[in-house]
Parts: C-alpha cells; structure tokens; sequence
C-alpha cells in the first residue's frame, strides 16, 4: 500500500463511526502523536516534539478532508518540523496584548473591539495567528467576558463589536445566546461580527436552533475562514445555507498560505466556489509574521500577482480585498496591483487587467 493510499484509507476510517452530534466529533479529536499515527504515516517522535511546543487538535471531520500525504488540507492540519526547526517570526507581532485594556479585548481602531469570548477551537489550523495561545487555558471566564462587557459599555465610541476567539461559534447556544443579548442591549453597539472557522472546520455545529439564535441580534455577520476550495463540503455547504436562511450574511477572510493555496488557479477556484454557497469572498491576508507559522509565508508580490489574476478575469464580487496586517499593532492595510503607470498631458496613464495603456483624463 502506498502512503497516498494509505492515508486516504486511514484518514477516512475514523469518520466511518455515527456520531450522534458535534460534541461528540470534537471530542473524537486526535490530540497525541501515538493516536494520530494509527490514521496517518507520520514520525511519532517529530509530532511529539511539535506538539509540546504547539498543541495538535484534529477532528474526525477535518480528518477526512485529507487525501494525500502533504497536500493542502494536510498542510494546514498535520504537525511540520518546520514549525520549531524555523527560527523566525515573533509571538505576538501584531502588538495585541499590548492593546488590551482589559483581558481579551483588543482595541486598535477608535470605533471597533476584537472581544474574545472562547479559548477553544475545532481544528487547531497550523498557521494560526494566535499560535501563542493555540491549545492553551487562556483564561476566557465570566470575569473576563463580563470585564469586557462594562469595557465596551464605557466607551461609547465604539461602535462594532467583533466577536472571535477561540471560536465563539463552539460555544453552548445559551452561553452565547446570553453573550450576545448583553452586547446588543448597549445601546451604542450597533454592529456585531462573529469570526469562526467552525463551518469551515466542523460544520456539525452549524443547526437551525443555533441560527435562530443568531437571528435574534441581526444586524450580525459572519466571517468564515475558508482557504480553499476542497474545504467547500457538502456539509460545509450545508452550514452555509442554514446562516443564510436565517439572514445572516457570510463573508469570507483567508489567508495566503505557501504550498496550500497560493496560486492565481486556487484562489479563483476558492472565490467562485465561495459565491455558490453565498459566502462573500471579503479579504485574503497575508499570513502573518507569527513564531511557528513563517514556512507558511509567501511574498507580497506573490499575493499580487495573484490578486492582479483575479481584477478583469472574473466579476468584482469574487475579488476580495487583499490585506496585510502591520507589526506593532499598526492595523490592516490593503494593497492593490499598480494599474496608474504615469501621467501625461492632464491623463493618467493606466494599464488595465490584459496590460493594455489607456488615457484617463484626470
């Protein structure tokens, strides 16, 4: 037996089990090398020394999503030396603990927090910007949530309020339900956002009774982490329209990831995906400069040339923004291909997306 076959037979026995709902897939989830190399050729002692510095986390659902040895879901779910072989990339390059006035609340931006409200997740994604924290008890309590409630009551400039974690969406419906109900009775928070990855990574969750719930506080959005196409399930589809139904509009952040989804091809197979399932393709970000995450990089120029595949070769509803998020807490910023290429005589010189020169007058 071949190692690709052999992990597509191995990687699809563990889902051949009935569970009767998503708790007992999460807790199903492969956690130690000795269990994980029961489903997948991998180096015991190379996982057991990822994963004393960096937690694994894989459920049967994701799991089964692999069919092949290194291939893109792997890449994102499996342990990789490179992880603690690399010595790049900082703890916390974007400056969010130093922009917390109070525990797991970030406040970078004058109208708008990130209140964190879970420390757990479905799969722990390798490339995770919150590595430091991946698969650690990092103190999300009462104390804490009810601490960045009166925060947020206090400071009636802010206006949004972004929900992630963690991932909210693994919280019991009546512990968010509870969460959301006093975020929407402060009278100045006029938008909420939810991040979460779970109708990407354990779609299970996803139910009509969680969506109602949702409902009750529209004006909400979604934002899902997709990175590719093949993460576009039936099940993943089917999370997807129970949101919709109910209202919710869903948006999509990626990230850029080398070797997984960094090519002009599988960028615009994702984003057309995305649109079938009515998930708006919303920003792709590069993938941060984040201690254990590096071999994950690739160049900004990448990331446009990618983005330049995308402006004219498809319709302006799949192109999302692409994104780069500045160290030192400095915040978003997105970059565009350089279309002006100069001026003349009053025109703007530019280049459209098949390299033609046009005049604009100005």
């Amino acid at each position: 037996m071949t190692h690709n076959s052999q992990t597509i037979s191995l990687a699809g026995a563990i889902c051949c089990k009935k569970y009767s709902d998503w708790h007992d897939i999460l807790s199903s989830s492969i956690t130690t090398a000795d269990v994980l190399a029961k489903y997948l050729p991998v180096k015991k002692q190379n996982i057991r020394k990822i994963t004393e510095k960096f937690p694994m986390r894989i459920n049967p659902y994701y799991l089964s999503l692999i069919k092949s040895v290194g291939d893109p879901v792997w890449k994102q779910s499996i342990p990789d030396m490179k992880e603690i072989n690399l010595q790049l990339g900082m703890e916390d390059p974007l400056a969010e603990e130093a922009q917390s006035p109070v525990p797991n609340l970030i406040h970078r931006y004058p109208d708008r927090v990130l209140f964190m409200v879970s420390d757990q997740c479905a799969m722990y994604c390798r490339h995770c910007m919150r590595k430091r924290r991946v698969g650690t008890r990092f103190s999300v309590n009462d104390d804490t949530i009810k601490d960045g409630l009166a925060y947020i009551r206090w400071n009636r400039a802010i206006r949004d309020v972004l929900i992630s974690g963690g991932d909210p969406l693994l919280l019991e419906n009546e512990v968010l339900d509870n969460i959301l109900l006093r975020l929407r009775a402060i009278d100045h928070v006029e938008i909420i956002r939810i991040h979460s990855r779970v109708p990407c990574t354990l779609p299970q969750r996803i139910t009509r009774e969680l969506a109602g719930i949702l409902k009750k506080y529209i004006p909400l959005y979604i934002n899902i982490q997709f990175n590719l196409y093949d993460e576009i399930t039936p099940e993943a589809t089917k999370a997807c329209s129970i949101l919709a139904d109910a209202g919710l509009p869903l948006g999509c952040q990626s990230v850029l990831l080398r070797g997984v989804n960094d090519t002009p091809a599988a960028i615009k197979k994702l984003v057309h995906g995305l649109l079938k399932i009515r998930v708006k393709p919303y920003y792709i970000h590069n993938a941060d400069f984040v201690e254990g995450t590096c071999h994950f990089r690739t160049s900004v120029k990448k990331g446009l040339k990618i983005m330049q595949e995308l402006y004219g070769h498809t319709s302006g509803l799949a192109v999302p923004h692409y994104m780069i998020d500045l160290p030192e807490g400095g915040g978003k910023v997105p970059l565009v291909p350089k279309y002006i290429v100069g001026a003349n005589n009053g025109n703007l010189l530019v280049k459209n997306y098949e390299g033609k020169t046009y005049k604009y007058p100005v």
